[in-house]
């Protein structure tokens, strides 16, 4: 048996190895697929008034969006690209344009499905900012 391997014997080993196999497939079921083609249109964010375009032709657009929790509400805009990330969330990747955001060149716009983006400052932390569809192109 190499290093690192368990070794599950008898009765009781195969109902964990059972159960265990049957929560991954519940599991598995249970995650929403992102279609990066449903992505584009219009999201806002109702308390803040934060809005960002993301249109079919790869470009987007943000008024009056705070990215982080911290800073105040920015307008910026370039390019975007759905990353779908097997690991993790499913993001954009926004390219931000030269003096958009000071020296960030690229944020990452997390997507729950077509209906909800958000921005996350912490990876392990809840949303900062989240956006809900209002219309699409």
């Amino acid at each position: 048996m190499c290093a690192g391997a368990v070794q599950i014997r008898g009765t009781g080993g195969r109902w964990l190895v059972a159960a265990l196999t049957a929560c991954a497939v519940l599991t598995s079921g249970c995650t929403t697929s992102v279609d990066p083609d449903e992505l584009p249109g219009v999201y806002r964010n109702v308390k803040t008034g934060g809005e960002i375009t993301l249109d079919s032709g790869g470009m987007f657009t943000a008024t009056a969006v705070s990215t982080d929790g911290f800073s105040g509400p920015a307008d910026f805009s370039g390019r975007w690209e759905f990353l779908d990330n097997q690991g993790s969330s499913d993001f954009v990747y926004l390219s931000v344009d030269d003096g958009g955001l000071g020296r960030t060149a690229g944020i990452q716009l997390y997507t729950e499905d077509q209906e909800t983006v958000y921005f996350r400052h912490d990876p392990d932390g809840p949303p900062n900012l989240v956006l809900t569809r209002v219309a699409a192109p």
